[in-house]
């Protein structure tokens, strides 16, 4: 996805009146490192470093507002403020200032001003204003005026649900349950935008009318049986009869926090990550114990490869939270994607402590220990999470097929080929495990009719995996079948051109048909990729030097291997 960077934001996204330009020799330093922070996201550089910028240059528009989005980007929204504050008294008008300015009038409950701003143009956009000033006027005690708002937004073409959805919570938030489960279940209204969090406020607005059997019903249907700590709290409650208290939203504040989180979710995937944070942080600010937005923006955060901010976000879910678990398995992955591996453990061996009624917590650990090689540590975690899961289903089958892998690299075959079968067993089609487990048979010379058809299979469900291509072309080369093997082992190498095995498998099949020069073009290939760092790395560089020096066939001969069948008066 390509990422709307902050410095485009500030000067032409949002489109400032006029924009000075930055010419001051004295902060051009400081200018152009803002600049370049800003192009890799790292917000908080980007902010020191306008905000530094600024101070040579006070006046400047498009550093004012480059400022104001690296303070929003990262949660700081009394800091934004203050720098929307700035344009509004240049009359500059902003986006995200107005952004940030309502968003502070909204955390200090002046709802009338919000109404002001957007009634004078300065709002964010149609669909946000409009769910906002129907709010504010809740926050002003007018319900009547409020729900004729959210009327008049439902009215415009494509915001029927947003605008309906938002009404009903209203109407929800002041105790009219039978108004708000009526525009719940209407067909076509509210039930488009059914998120797992508006699931769950039609769950309590039917708990508050007395229907658990209903509720149930809506949970059984909308969820899996394997429901995480939060579902399945929600769940045991109803059990009970007791009623739920509604919690999605208890005030206009809360409201307003919805909307923004309502529309980051719309964003996600279809604006940039770092346009769609914008909102997350603000629905963060507006309600802090906004679990759902925290984790939104610590997850669109990861995605931009902002690992430690990541890590700082998702810690903002308190421990005693249902989803508390779900934070530190993002933690985990911001930190082992930001090299800090040992933490990333040290976090999910406490994590197992607190939350090791879990499976996922015992396959996460089995995965992190299995990407550091402690293979031993791996199985016994994935042998937990299989225990906990009990009888498996279909969404088990990476437990089986990570453990089969755990026990491959341990030496023990038939441990791994039982694991990889069940996987199959309960996913047959899945193409990893069918290739895997047919190029580990390949490179076994065991039943190698079968592990072709296995990656025959993989094959036509991935047809654009290089791995997956390579395979193929590599059971054919194993089956004698070397003129069939050439094209696939091509199309592999086209797929990964810098992968040392894909190029040195293209060798030994450029061999095998006699053409001899290629295979050791692709052999010297080979070698210049292999990283000697990699403890997985299949490639054998001394294997690949001794071909290169003797050829492939002498090489399996001083192996033991069968020989080749060099093709005559081949391509050399």
């Amino acid at each position: 996805m390509t990422t709307r960077r902050l410095a485009w934001i500030a000067a032409v996204a949002l489109g400032l009146a006029t924009a000075a330009p930055v010419s001051a020799t004295n902060l051009s330093g400081a200018y152009l490192a803002a600049r370049q922070a800003g192009y890799s996201t790292d917000f908080r550089a980007a902010a020191k470093y306008y905000e530094q910028a600024l101070f040579h240059d006070r006046e400047n528009p498009v550093l004012i507002e480059a400022a104001l989005a690296s303070r929003l980007s990262l949660g700081e929204i009394d800091r934004a403020r203050d720098h929307a504050l700035h344009l509004e008294d240049m009359s500059q008008k902003s986006q995200i200032a107005h952004m940030a300015l309502i968003a502070g009038h909204a955390r200090e409950g002046r709802y009338g001003d919000i109404v002001a701003m957007i009634e004078k143009d300065r709002g964010i956009g149609p669909l946000i204003d409009g769910l906002l000033v129907g709010w504010a006027k809740l926050g002003d005690g007018d319900m009547t005026s409020a729900l004729v708002q959210f009327d008049k937004v439902a009215a415009e073409k494509g915001l029927k649900g947003f605008a309906l959805y938002h009404k009903a919570l209203a109407l929800a938030s002041v105790g009219d349950f039978e108004g708000a489960d009526a525009l719940m279940s209407a067909d076509g209204a509210a039930g488009r935008l059914m998120t797992r969090r508006g699931i769950l406020a039609q769950v309590e607005i039917l708990s508050q009318l007395g229907r658990e059997k209903d509720a149930i019903e809506l949970m059984d249907k909308s969820f899996t049986s394997n429901l995480d700590p939060g579902l399945a709290a929600v769940r045991a409650a109803l059990d009970e009869d007791a009623p739920l208290p509604f919690t999605m939203v208890g005030s206009p504040r809360d409201g307003m926090a919805e909307v923004f989180y309502t529309i980051a979710g719309a964003l996600e995937g279809e604006a940039g990550d770092d346009y769609t944070l914008l909102y997350s942080r603000v629905a963060q600010y507006l309600r802090p114990d906004h679990v759902d937005a925290i984790l939104l923006s610590a997850q669109l955060l990861e995605d931009m490869q902002r690992h430690d901010l990541a890590v700082e976000t998702y810690g903002l879910v308190p421990p005693d939270h249902t989803a508390y678990h779900a934070a530190v398995l993002g933690q985990v992955d911001a930190l082992r994607a930001d090299g800090r591996t040992g933490e990333a453990i040290a976090a999910l061996e406490a994590l197992a402590e607190t939350h090791g009624y879990l499976p996922i917590v015992h396959v996460s650990l089995g995965d992190l220990y299995r990407g550091e090689a402690d293979y031993d540590a791996a199985v016994a975690a994935y042998d937990r999470a299989v225990e906990l899961y009990g009888t498996p289903d279909e969404a088990q089958w990476f437990v089986f097929f990570a453990r089969g892998i755990a026990h491959e690299r341990r030496d023990e075959w038939a441990l791994a080929e039982a694991d990889f079968r069940k996987a199959l067993d309960l996913s047959p089609d899945q193409p990893q495990v069918l290739n895997y487990l047919g190029y580990s048979l390949v490179e076994k010379q065991q039943k190698l009719d079968e592990a072709l058809a296995m990656i025959e299979r993989a094959v036509e469900a991935r047809p654009n995996s290089g791995h997956i291509v390579d395979s193929l072309g590599w059971v054919l080369y194993r089956l004698g079948r070397y003129d069939e093997a050439v094209e696939h082992m091509e199309r592999a190498a086209e797929l990964m051109p810098v992968d040392p095995v894909v190029n040195d498998h293209l060798g030994d099949v450029y061999w095998a048909v006699g053409r001899s020069l290629e295979a050791r073009f692709q052999w010297h290939r080979a070698l210049s990729f292999v990283n000697p760092d990699d403890p997985d790395n299949e490639a054998d560089p001394a294997r690949i030097r001794r071909k290169l020096e003797i050829g492939l066939d002498k090489v399996l001969a001083e192996e033991g291997a069968p020989p080749l069948k060099v093709v005559e008066n081949g391509a050399d």
